[in-house]
């Protein structure tokens, strides 16, 4: 079954509406992005695709395992890099700090698998994050504004192991960056809002 939203309103405290009869079916595979300005409704999006917000009417059919990474990274902030990957994998114990460690070594954490989120930097533990996410091995994979901690060399490398590791399935990349959207993305939609619209929608 596709993902979509059908005839979905959705509005913060019944008076400041987000989305009013919006509509959108995504692609099974690939990655859409949701390009448009701050505050027109693409967090709200992914959220209510998260499962995190609730619509006042219509329906979001999305019933695949879903991975999220928010713009804060979200750690454990007791636990260290390799426990918060291990936190998704399921195995004994030993096999899944295995694991982390090569989720984590993927994004370039190599030596600060046992370092603590508070002795990161903020885009080592966005990588760390995102880490998690993909070790996870979610159907669909909700990355909001994922890369504004990280510089470009990082963002580059970073991109390449989500296209890499996500070829079988859903990536819904949020972005306000123009270049993000058009480097990492095989569809475009560009939101206008609030209400939240689709003003255009481009394949590359």
């Amino acid at each position: 079954m596709p993902i979509s939203l059908k005839h979905v309103n959705f509005a913060y405290n019944r008076e400041k509406i987000i989305l009013q009869d919006f509509s959108l079916r995504f692609p099974e595979k690939g990655v859409v992005c949701l390009f448009g300005p701050s505050g027109c409704g693409k967090t709200t999006l992914l959220r209510l695709l998260a499962g995190l917000e609730m619509p006042v009417s219509g329906k979001v059919d999305c019933p695949f395992r879903t991975a999220v990474v928010f713009q804060e990274e979200r750690l454990l902030p007791w636990e260290t890099a390799r426990k918060n990957v291990a936190a998704v994998l399921h195995g004994p114990k030993q096999q899944t700090a295995e694991e982390a460690g090569k989720w984590l070594r993927k994004f370039d954490l190599a030596g600060s698998e046992d370092v603590l989120p508070g002795k990161l930097s903020g885009g080592m533990r966005q990588r760390a994050a995102l880490a998690r996410a993909l070790a996870f091995q979610p159907e669909l994979l909700l990355l909001d504004e994922p890369f504004h901690a990280l510089d470009a060399r990082t963002r580059d490398l970073c991109a390449e192991v989500l296209m890499h590791e996500g070829t079988q399935m859903l990536t819904v990349l949020v972005t306000h960056s123009r270049e993000e959207a058009r480097l990492f993305s095989d569809q475009i939609l560009t939101l206008q809002g609030p209400p939240l619209v689709v003003v255009s929608q481009s394949c590359l």
